[in-house]
């Protein structure tokens, strides 16, 4: 009988005798070593950190027993000084807080003036905001002190110190922080530095948005603006207590002081 091989048709290639496939076991035996390959270097490197612990352990120990000593001084030094000079000074500034508030409730601006006076320097025994602020300085009493000082000299007109005592003051209260900013402001406009007071108000009006002080000080940066002559930045200011604080007594005449900008 005739054999023919089929159109297309190739027989298969023996294998030659260098071919082989991977042997499976070879393959995990491969897989462990690179795994005990990488063990060996953690341990190597865990070795070297031991070593190296080892060779600087008295130094390591000193700069974690001065750590633990400046900790344990700084509680020491928060609770049996820096605590009851706070309570000290929480106490003693009674008196001129007194005298503050009977100057700002008094329809008597020559009394007022005496008040502001008496709060700010040594009254009954007891020392004044200026004082205060000078011997516990450190203190939230004497940062409080500073505020004080600042709004009780720009009461009696000596704008230049009141300046000097609000720039002093720091505070995350959310209303107190921007009268101090925006108080800076009126020093400024009393001293007829509109520049430097546009600068608070911008600065009051920004901070701690709300609908008691942010326009207040919009009104105020927009009337300064307009003495700069800066008419576009003052139709800002005014527009925007239209649209978002319509509400706000400074929006009564507020189309009148866009007109004007305008």
């Amino acid at each position: 009988m005739a054999t023919y091989n089929k159109r297309g048709y190739k027989a298969p290639k023996p294998k030659e005798e260098n071919e082989f496939e991977p042997d499976p076991i070879d393959a995990i035996s491969e897989k462990d070593s690179t795994t005990a390959g990488v063990f060996n270097s953690l341990d190597e490197g865990a070795s070297r950190t031991e070593e190296w612990v080892a060779k600087n352990q008295k130094g390591i120990f000193i700069v974690i027993g001065a750590v633990a000593l400046l900790a344990a001084g700084y509680l020491l030094y928060k609770k049996f000084i820096v605590e009851p000079k706070e309570e000290d000074a929480t106490n003693v500034m009674f008196q001129a807080q007194k005298h503050f508030q009977e100057a700002t409730d008094s329809q008597d601006p020559k009394v007022s003036d005496s008040l502001y006076a008496l709060s700010l320097k040594v009254s009954e025994g007891q020392p004044g905001f200026i004082q205060i602020a000078e011997d516990y300085s450190g203190t939230d009493a004497a940062n409080l002190a500073n505020y004080y000082a600042g709004m009780a000299y720009l009461n009696t007109k000596k704008y230049k110190e009141a300046i000097d005592y609000l720039e002093k003051f720091s505070s995350d209260d959310m209303i107190l922080s921007v009268v101090a900013k925006g108080a800076i402001g009126d020093a400024f406009s009393q001293l007829n530095q509109p520049k430097e007071a546009l600068e608070y108000y911008i600065k009051a009006s920004e901070m701690n948005q709300n609908d008691v002080t942010t326009p207040r000080f919009l009104l105020k940066a927009g009337q300064t603006a307009l003495v700069l002559k800066q008419k576009e930045a003052a139709l800002k200011y005014f527009t925007e207590i239209k649209e978002k604080y319509e509400t706000a007594p400074e929006a009564m005449n507020i189309d009148a002081m866009i007109g004007l900008a305008q």
